[in-house]
């Protein structure tokens, strides 16, 4: 069951080196050639490349015509993490792509979200001459490095949401990104089919997809005539913090069905409804985000939102060069069921605030 919808950007933007690359016959990398001006080019690839680029109306971004200047053959990336699923696989294909077209990259690691560390960040990426940058601004520290980026230093951003629509964040930066209103709207529209009368979500605390996500989620809830629940807010968006969050609220029989922010919080709630005697996914549907790699080992096998985050960091890269100023947005997550979903049930025993984890479950303390 894929996440699918209309892209109403890419119809709008102008073309990019790929459409150019497509029209002439030829690779991206020979047109990255003919715009740099490059002598290792043959003179009948060169008149189908200007004759696709005339006729496509293509032209290059301020970053493309700064490399073909030998400028930005560097890219600087400032990241809050580089441990995390969505945050590794994202550096993985920004690395890629950036090696394959012979370009340096580094990493500047954003502490916080204070204005003191980004400015510390920033600081050191400021001068154009330095190279162009890459912010992944999945959460705050990402955003606010955006809006303290001068506009002449070449920029562009990965993110799971597009910032720019709702908040002045840079008007110089360009923008991949995936849908992720539509991918929560699916996922709770998956679970109502299923006959769930409502959705539980349990949000991630501070990221720049949570209102995406909570727009989607309600959208498909308010199109079915579902109630809207509170949102849950964990602590931290870690798999302790998902586990304590739904140890309370999975007290309430009512709660048949959650849609987590991502696979940690929802290993944390089939934990939760284990240690409540629980069953996921007889009482219990949970659906996570990211399709981490050891989802589908999860027990039950996690129903989850995938995203292509290495296609996310190289579509990030590739607008820095090659593509016309704007934003780009990836196809469609997609949603892989699983056995953590499945129908509803006729009811749920309530289970008391009391109830300690099964026998055998208490993990031993680390003596170290």
């Amino acid at each position: 069951m894929s996440v699918t919808g209309h892209n109403p950007v890419s119809q709008e933007t102008t073309a990019s080196i790929r459409d150019v690359a497509r029209a002439a016959g030829v690779s991206y990398q020979t047109v990255s050639r003919v715009i740099n001006d490059h002598p290792n080019v043959s003179p009948q690839a060169k008149e189908k490349v200007n004759d696709a680029i005339a006729a496509l109306g293509y032209r290059p971004s301020r970053a493309a015509r700064a490399l073909a200047n030998g400028v930005d053959r560097a890219v600087t990336v400032l990241t809050s993490n580089t441990r995390l699923y969505g945050y590794a696989e994202t550096l993985g294909g920004i690395e890629e792509a950036a090696r394959s077209a012979g370009v340096q990259v580094s990493i500047r690691v954003l502490e916080s979200d204070s204005p003191e560390h980004v400015a510390a960040a920033v600081e050191g990426v400021s001068d154009p001459r330095a190279g162009a940058v890459i912010v992944l601004a999945f959460d705050r520290a990402g955003a606010r490095a955006l809006q303290a980026l001068p506009a002449n230093v070449s920029t562009s951003a990965a993110a799971e949401s597009y910032l720019g629509r709702r908040a002045p964040v840079s008007e110089s930066a360009q923008w991949a990104w995936f849908d992720d209103t539509l991918a929560a709207q699916h996922a709770t529209e998956h679970l109502l089919a299923l006959g769930h009368e409502t959705v539980h979500h349990l949000a991630i605390p501070s990221t720049t997809s949570v209102g995406d996500r909570q727009r989607g989620w309600k959208r498909a809830l308010l199109s079915a005539n579902a109630s809207v629940p509170d949102v849950v807010r964990p602590r931290s968006w870690s798999t302790a913090g998902a586990h304590e969050a739904a140890m309370r609220l999975l007290l309430d029989p009512a709660v048949t069905a959650i849609l987590c922010g991502n696979d940690d919080q929802a290993l944390g709630v089939i934990r939760a409804a284990h240690d409540l005697g629980i069953s996921v996914p007889a009482d219990l549907s949970v659906v996570g985000f990211d399709d981490v790699p050891t989802a589908r080992f999860y027990t039950p096998a996690l129903t989850t939102v995938r995203f292509d985050f290495a296609a996310l960091g190289a579509r990030a890269f590739e607008l820095l060069g090659f593509a016309p100023a704007g934003e780009a947005p990836l196809a469609e997550p997609t949603l892989i069921v699983r056995e953590s979903t499945g129908p509803a049930p006729s009811r749920r025993t309530a289970v008391s605030p009391g109830r300690r984890p099964r026998a055998g479950t208490q993990e031993k303390k680390d003596d170290r």
